[in-house]
């Protein structure tokens, strides 16, 4: 039942990262959107290529979602200049991942996107 889970929250993910990344497969090269996922950790992030070398690609982190198995709920934290995480005040958790996704897709506070 573990594994279930877990594909659920993965195809959640998945599918908000394939609504971001452009269509267009040479804008992909340019900037993409990607994800890392281990269980309990969600990394969103950003893909360009390095102004120094261009065959480079470089991630750019700019959400993170944790999940607390003891509490049965999914924080969400923002990415600082300072490349510091910071829990997202506004909503910091959920026991729903889908709300967490909703609220990045609003970004009312410009914190994930700009």
């Amino acid at each position: 039942m573990k594994n279930r889970t877990i594909d659920i929250n993965e195809s959640t993910i998945k599918e908000y990262v394939e609504s971001l990344r452009p269509e267009n497969i040479e804008i992909r090269e340019q900037v993409d959107i990607g994800y890392s996922y281990d269980g309990k950790v969600i990394i969103l992030f950003e893909i360009r290529p390095d102004w120094q070398d261009p065959k480079k690609k470089q991630q750019f982190d700019f959400a993170k979602i944790r999940y607390y198995k003891s509490r049965k709920e999914w924080n969400l934290y923002w990415i600082r200049a300072s490349g510091k995480w910071e829990i997202y005040e506004p909503f910091p958790e959920s026991t729903y991942l889908d709300k967490i996704v909703e609220i990045i897709k609003e970004d009312k506070h410009a914190c994930f996107f700009g």
